[in-house]
C-alpha cells in the first residue's frame, strides 16, 4: 500500500491493511518490487496532493503487466474523481470508496472490478475493525470522528468525507487499549474537527470527557489532540490540559486568516481581536502551551491590508510552529467561483514573507529552551546520519513539527527504542533542537 495525505487517511489505510491481514489470504509487503497487487490510498485535499496521487497511479500503470498485476485505488480522490480516473487510467482494476473499506479484500482478490464509491458519504463509521500499524510504536492516531460540517468556502473535505459524525466513547477506549497493547507510546487524537467531538451525540464537553476516559482507562504517558477549530473550542479542555501532565500542553489550531473581511469570505468564525483573546486565554490556562497554526495566503478577496493584519498578528502571537500555504482553488467549492483572486506570484510572496517571520520567531523560541531539561521521546537513529538519534519533545507533534536531535548521553538509553528520557537542550535551530540525554 502507498498511503498519501493526512493522518486521517493513514488510519483508513491501516484499517484496510488490518482487514487483509486478519483474513490471512494475502501476504503484505513493503517492497513494491515484490508486490503483485498495489493499493494507492489517495489524497484529494489540494492540487499538489491530487497531482501526487495521479503521478503515483501513472507510475504504477507503467508497471502493469510486468511486475504489478492489479492496481487498486482508494481514498479521497475516489469519492470525487472516480469516473475521471476510470476513464483516463484504464489500468486501474478496482476502486474502493471511503464508505466501503471492508471491500478491500474483494478488490485485492479480483472478485470485483470496482467496489461502489459514492460521491456523498453515508453516516457509517468504521468501529472495532482490525487495524495494522504501519509507523512503528512511537505514536498512533485515533480517529475520533469522520467528516466535517463546517462551511469553509475553500475546502472540499465535506464533499469527500461527508458530514461530521462522532464515534462512541466506548469504541474509542477499546481501540486505544488495543493500540496500547501493541506497545504504542503516544496517542494522537485526530479528526477533521476534533474539538467538535461528541456534539452530535448530545455530549457536553465531549472531547474533554473522552480525554478523561482515556486518561483513566489507559496508561499512555503522552496523549495529545490535533486540529482545533476556532468555532468549537471548549475551555474545559484547556483547563484539563493545564492540570494533567499526560495530556500534553499542545494545540494545533488552523486559523487560516485573521482579517475579518477574509474570514467572512472564507465563512469562518472569529476576528483578529477574538483570536488575540483566545490565544491569551489559552496561555493563561496552559502556561507551557506549545501552539501551532496554519494560514492561507492569496484567498479570493485578500488585499495588501488584509495581509498586513495577518503579518502583524503572527508577530504578536509568537507561535511555536506555523505553516503557511498558497490558496488552491478546489473544484465545486464556493471559493473557486469567486473573483478578486491575488496572483499566484503575490500569494507566494506573502507566504514567503510570513514564513520568514515565523522562522525567526521559531528560532527565538527554541533558543529559549537551551540549557533547560525536558521530557522527550527518543524514536530512533536520525535519517541523515547514524551518529545521531532523533526524537521529539512534548511540544513537537509527530510528522508536522521539528525534531529533537540527540548527540550525547546515548549510553543512558535502553537498547530498544522508542523510549522516554530526560534531555537537556544544548543548541537551537529554526525547526529542530539539539540535546543530550541526562536521565
Amino acid at each position: 500500500m502507498i498511503s498519501l495525505g493526512c493522518p486521517k487517511n493513514l488510519v483508513d489505510g491501516e484499517i484496510m491493511l488490518g482487514q487483509l491481514q486478519s483474513e490471512g489470504e494475502v501476504t503484505l509487503t513493503s517492497d513494491i518490487e515484490e508486490a503483485d497487487v498495489v493499493i494507492v490510498n489517495t489524497c484529494g485535499f489540494i492540487d499538489a496532493a491530487k497531482q501526487e496521487s495521479i503521478d503515483t497511479i501513472l507510475e504504477l500503470a507503467e508497471r502493469k503487466g510486468r511486475s504489478v498485476e492489479r492496481i487498486i485505488v482508494t481514498g479521497c480522490m475516489v469519492q470525487k474523481y472516480r469516473a475521471e480516473l476510470q476513464q483516463s487510467v484504464p489500468e486501474i482494476d478496482a476502486f474502493v470508496g471511503l464508505d466501503h473499506l471492508e471491500q478491500i479484500s474483494s478488490a485485492v482478490r479480483g472478485d470485483v472490478d470496482a467496489a461502489p464509491a459514492k460521491r456523498k458519504m453515508s453516516v457509517r463509521l468504521y468501529e472495532d475493525l482490525p487495524r495494522m500499524l504501519t509507523q512503528g510504536r512511537s505514536h498512533a492516531y485515533l480517529k475520533v470522528s469522520e467528516g466535517c460540517s463546517n462551511p469553509c468556502t475553500f475546502c472540499a473535505i465535506p464533499q469527500m468525507r461527508g458530514k461530521f459524525r462522532s464515534r462512541g466513547v466506548e469504541s474509542l477506549v477499546r481501540e486505544a487499549r488495543q493500540l496500547q497493547s501493541q506497545g504504542v507510546m503516544e496517542l494522537c487524537l485526530i479528526a477533521q474537527d476534533t474539538t467538535r467531538y461528541g456534539q452530535d451525540l448530545g455530549l457536553e464537553n465531549g472531547l474533554t470527557g473522552l480525554v478523561r476516559s482515556l486518561l483513566d482507562e489507559t496508561d499512555f504517558r503522552w496523549i495529545r489532540f490535533l486540529y482545533a477549530y476556532p468555532g468549537s473550542l471548549d475551555w474545559s479542555l484547556f483547563e484539563l490540559m493545564g492540570k494533567e501532565d499526560r495530556f500534553l500542553s499542545y494545540c494545533d489550531i488552523p486559523l487560516q486568516h485573521v482579517s475579518s473581511s477574509v474570514l467572512s469570505t472564507m465563512r469562518r468564525p472569529g476576528s483578529q481581536s477574538e483570536y488575540r483573546e483566545m490565544v491569551t486565554r489559552m496561555r493563561e490556562l496552559v502556561p507551557d502551551l506549545s501552539l501551532r497554526t496554519t494560514f492561507i495566503t492569496g484567498h479570493p478577496g485578500e488585499t495588501a491590508r488584509d495581509f498586513g493584519q495577518l503579518y502583524d498578528f503572527v508577530q504578536w502571537a509568537q507561535f511555536d510552529q506555523m505553516g503557511a500555504f498558497v490558496y488552491s482553488p478546489e473544484e465545486f467549492t464556493p471559493s473557486s467561483k469567486m473573483e478578486n483572486i491575488p496572483s499566484r506570484k503575490t500569494a507566494e510572496r506573502r507566504r514567503d514573507k510570513l514564513m520568514e517571520l515565523q522562522q525567526r520567531i521559531s528560532l527565538e523560541r527554541n533558543e529559549a529552551r537551551v540549557g533547560k531539561t525536558f521530557d522527550a521521546m527518543i524514536t530512533g537513529v536520525c535519517d541523515e546520519t547514524e551518529h545521531l538519534l532523533e526524537g521529539r519533545l512534548a511540544g513537537q507533534a509527530p510528522e508536522i513539527d521539528g525534531r529533537l536531535l540527540v548527540n550525547d548521553g546515548l549510553d543512558l538509553l535502553p537498547s530498544e527504542l522508542p523510549a522516554f528520557a530526560r534531555v537537556r537542550i544544548s543548541d537551537a535551530h529554526p525547526y529542530d533542537v539539539v540535546g543530550g540525554v541526562v536521565g
